[in-house]
């Protein structure tokens, strides 16, 4: 069973970057397809993207990341990355990963046998 662990998160201006790690306490990163996501109080959970388990290692982002967000992943290090830049006040949320089924041509949505989010990590943009 995947644990997730999020880190990485902090306080940036408008404009900066951040790098979120995605660890596991328990399970195996590198045989899944991992997504992330994040939420703002009193929104639901919103995925941001994925990164598929396969050799490739294909990507998926929504429209309102898609060329400031990437996500990478260090097999060896059993850890997923969520590298942040451009970053808008409007991107301020609590950021989580998963394991997920990894579309081309949509969001992710997490795998069936997953019910163990993490934490999270918080991201906050000042303006």
């Amino acid at each position: 069973q995947l644990q997730p662990v999020e880190s990485g998160g902090g306080l940036v201006q408008s404009g900066g970057s951040l790098r979120l790690t995605c660890g596991a306490s328990s399970g195996t990163l590198a045989y899944y397809a991992i997504g992330w996501f994040r939420q703002v109080p009193g929104k639901e959970r919103e995925p941001i993207g994925c990164i598929s388990s396969t050799m490739d290692r294909s990507t998926y982002y929504v429209d309102s990341v898609k060329g400031r967000f990437t996500i990478s992943r260090d097999n060896t290090e059993n850890t997923v990355y969520l590298q942040m830049n451009a970053l808008t006040p409007e991107d301020t949320a609590v950021y989580y990963c998963a394991s997920v089924v990894c579309y081309d041509s949509k969001p992710p949505r997490p795998r069936r046998d997953f019910d163990s989010w993490g934490q999270g990590t918080q991201v906050t943009v000042s303006s």
